[in-house]
């Protein structure tokens, strides 16, 4: 099956009912704070389970149901503790019939790709025919087993998503969060809502309802057409045919208010086009240029792909912390200071360029460095310092640079190409945050230049904000270590969480949709596996 055709069963459904840089001493703006703080408890399926005992059914009954249903088998000890423990009393039945959970499970595993998962469940028909037969009114054991297990496939593909196997092969090294069949369970053993243990990374649900939102976009606006322009750029006064279409575009995507179908570029129409260069990352200039057009032209079938991707990373992101962190996000070329999951500030990033990509991990801040020395690595020192060193003997010289037990570093100084600071997160891959001398690369938009580690527009800030508390330093002394020429190690009292993620398209805090470039070309890699993954 191709993605598009996937894409095309969703809008059916939808419709009828979302380098390394290398030192050898180194071991979702609000938009994140959407994307990476509060969780979300699923609420559309409410009320309790059945709590009744006097009805209850045969305990060989289970594997009889499982020979019937062969897909199921890996469930088969799953359902056997599970009603053991409840001495095979129904859990979808009570005195009056099928209780209310079980209609609404139904329903959401009927338009389970809303969820963008693969409307691929095992069983879908049979279990169509025993919900919508007279059955329902008297307990039924195939129809109560095939309830448990069709609710362990639903939440195995919905709240568990992919396997931690398949999430490393696209390079995801984060912590995945856990759902077991165990804790799934539980949650009907205990009584609970359905969902109730398993709550989701609050950006789920707000991909969730953009995914709806663009699949009646695409059902309503089947032909989204390739928009042609006559001219480099459009800007303000500007008057052609396709200004009324990208008018007209930008109204349907909600980055304009109305549409007058206007052919003359004015006021409003800047207004719109500065709304979608903020949510798709582009320079924000109100000037109608290639780069927009080109996101402006991006089909909704890309759009829809990327939503459904990034609502599987949002499955495996643990749900909230209690400490402050930091999150990188390698697509949007940010870093975002959060204080219990509320963003205090943020700032622009470089990353790796596309040979030697930022890793995706996670580890603890503990370190600052100031006036560091630069251990190069051994790579560059092979493929860039020796070639320049044998074409210019004063080499190290003229770059404040030299030899340091074999090896080659550079001094600390102004010119130092971790800047005047770095801050250390032990790691085996050896990432870190640092300050730079190439300070216009922070204006670029696309800002994928380093090595792999992670250089900061605004170092000097995160330092006064990592010492905050220790009485010991200040905005003086920190400039003064920064510019002393000595490297100073200082250990954080409080070691500080850092997340490094990779989200191409989120929901900020006004509820607008945001994409960014797939930097490392992984999104195309991730709807394959989402495609191919077996629903059991």
């Amino acid at each position: 099956m191709s993605i598009r055709l996937l894409y095309s069963i969703i809008l059916v459904l939808t419709f009828i009912t979302f380098s390394r840089c290398n030192d050898k001493k180194n071991t979702p703006e609000q938009n994140i704070k959407d994307s990476s703080a509060a969780s979300i408890k699923d609420k559309s399926i409410p009320g309790n389970f059945s709590t009744q005992s006097r009805l209850t059914f045969d305990s060989l009954l289970v594997d009889a149901f499982i020979d019937s249903f062969p897909k199921f088998e890996k469930f088969r000890k799953d359902l056997d503790t599970f009603y053991r423990q409840r001495k095979f009393a129904y859990a979808w039945f009570d005195e009056n019939g099928m209780i209310e959970p079980a209609t609404n499970l139904y329903n959401r595993i009927q338009h389970i790709s809303a969820e963008g998962i693969p409307d691929k469940l095992p069983y879908k028909l049979e279990f169509k025919t025993v919900m919508e037969s007279d059955g329902m009114l008297e307990p039924s054991s195939t129809t109560e087993l095939m309830l448990t297990a069709q609710y362990l496939v639903y939440a195995k593909n919905v709240w568990g998503g992919l396997s931690e196997k398949q999430s490393l092969s696209t390079d995801w090294y984060l912590p995945r969060r856990k759902t077991s069949t165990t804790e799934l369970l539980d949650s009907l053993t205990a009584n609970s809502d359905i969902f109730e243990n398993t709550q989701l990374y609050r950006q789920y649900g707000l991909l969730k309802d953009q995914l709806k939102k663009l699949n009646d976009l695409q059902i309503m606006h089947p032909n989204w057409n390739i928009i042609l322009t006559s001219k480099n750029k459009y800007e303000l006064g500007d008057s052609a045919v396709a200004i009324e279409q990208i008018r007209q575009r930008l109204y349907l995507l909600a980055d304009l208010p109305f549409n007058d179908s206007s052919l003359v570029f004015d006021d409003v129409l800047r207004d719109g086009v500065e709304n979608f260069q903020t949510r798709h990352g582009l320079v924000k200039d109100g000037v109608i240029g290639s780069q927009f057009i080109s996101e402006i032209n991006t089909s909704l079938d890309k759009r829809i792909e990327q939503v459904i991707v990034n609502m599987e990373r949002s499955r495996w992101v643990p749900v909230r912390l209690s400490s402050n962190y930091i999150v990188v996000n390698i697509p949007e070329f940010k870093l975002h200071v959060y204080e219990h999951d509320s963003l205090a500030w943020n700032m622009n990033v470089v990353v790796g360029k596309d040979q030697h990509k930022t890793v995706i991990f996670n580890g603890e801040m503990k370190y600052i460095v100031f006036s560091p020395y630069w251990n190069i690595p051994s790579s560059i020192v092979k493929n860039e310092t020796l070639p320049a060193l044998r074409r210019n003997p004063n080499y190290l010289a003229q770059h404040n640079m030299e030899w340091n037990n074999g090896g080659i570093r550079q001094k600390p100084g102004p010119d130092n190409s971790l800047g005047l600071v770095k801050f250390l997160f032990p790691n085996s891959h050896n990432i870190y945050l640092h300050d730079t001398p190439a300070k216009s690369l922070f204006k670029e938009n696309n800002r994928a230049f380093s090595h792999g580690c992670i250089r900061l527009a605004e170092p000097k800030k995160l330092a006064e904000y990592l010492l905050q508390n220790d009485t010991s330093w200040n905005e003086q002394k920190i400039t003064e270590a920064m510019h002393s020429g000595v490297e100073k190690y200082v250990t954080l009292k409080q070691p500080v969480p850092v997340f490094i993620a990779y989200f191409t398209a989120w929901v900020d805090n006004q509820g607008k949709l945001n994409f960014r470039k797939d930097v490392y070309d992984r999104d195309q890699r991730l709807a394959q596996l989402i495609l191919e993954n077996p629903a059991i």
